[in-house]
């Protein structure tokens, strides 16, 4: 059988990928595909010279989101769709879930110019972009009446970015975070991390060795995996259109909800993942751009 090209985007700062990078490389040439990390936004790139795009590192979409989204529409087929990956770069996608019935954690958005007194309730507020990555231009505030946090909602906005308010829910600092990494349709293998937001402030954007340096393996319990696999089915297409995703969850008052769905360039903490489920995610991306692959010679 002809070896696919496949290229695994990535961004400048990542050329060679991240610490994924060398396993998920490894399972993709056992599986039968010549992958070679490519910058999403490098033009001297010829995407049309490959088969495929699997998305992985393209941390750098959060300013230019809307080049990021017409470039993934534009070249190869990418895994996961494109469709999908413009729904998840925006995390108004949040509102989706919550109305199909997904205990998110609550959330209210402020579009440019907009002024709100925030979640209802008292203790911490969470704001951020919500086009971002990272915890980039990320903050915890005693309210959102904070000084600080005023200030960082109006840079924000004077960006023409859309603000979310969170509130912070203290299971977090005991709990930490759950994240569920789904292979091949498949949950795969889990990870609980340390609180990012551990004090007050804005913080500082952070990078897969802060993320790895507190993460350790864990099984998740019934209800987490209920409200990763509710996320999924609402997922534009369903849980059949992706190939990999990974859903953050955190304790809230009646059980676990989720902060977020990551679908589109999340780390998968592969080095956690048996191998057989490695090799599964490489067989699945090879089959799904197969399949594209006959159906447009086809026509």
């Amino acid at each position: 059988m002809t070896r696919m090209r496949v290229a695994v985007a990535t961004c400048r700062t990542a050329p060679q990928l991240d610490e994924d990078g060398p396993l998920l490389l490894a399972a993709l040439d056992a599986a039968g595909a010549d992958a070679v990390p490519a910058v999403w936004d490098d033009p001297g790139v010829d995407w049309a010279a490959f088969d495929g795009v699997l998305v992985r590192s393209t941390w750098d979409y959060p300013l230019r989101r809307d080049a990021f989204v017409s470039w993934a529409r534009a070249c190869p087929p990418t895994v996961n769709p494109a469709g999908v990956l413009a729904w998840n770069t925006d995390k108004r996608y949040l509102g989706d879930l919550a109305g199909a019935g997904v205990p998110t954690v609550p959330t209210v958005f402020l579009e440019p110019g907009e002024t709100s007194a925030g979640p209802a309730g008292a203790g911490d507020v969470v704001v951020k972009p919500a086009v971002s990555g990272s915890a980039a231009d990320t903050g915890r505030f005693g309210s959102l009446a904070d000084p600080e946090a005023t200030a960082l909602v109006a840079a924000l906005h004077a960006q023409g970015r859309t603000v979310m308010v969170q509130p912070y829910l203290p299971g977090i600092d005991t709990a930490g975070e759950t994240s569920m990494v789904f292979l091949a349709g498949e949950f795969s293998h889990a990870v609980r991390r340390e609180p990012l937001l551990a004090g007050a402030g804005v913080r500082r954007p952070v990078v897969v060795a802060d993320v790895l340096g507190t993460v350790r393996p864990v099984d998740p319990d019934a209800a987490q995996l209920a409200v990763a696999r509710a996320a999924l089915g609402a997922v534009p297409g369903g849980r059949g259109a992706l190939s990999y995703a990974r859903v953050d969850v955190i304790p809230g008052d009646a059980g676990p909800v989720l902060l977020e769905l990551e679908v589109t360039d999340c780390f998968l903490f592969l080095a956690s993942a048996a191998p057989h489920a490695r090799a599964q995610l490489a067989e699945h991306v090879l089959g799904r751009l197969r399949a594209g692959r006959e159906e447009r010679l086809s026509r």
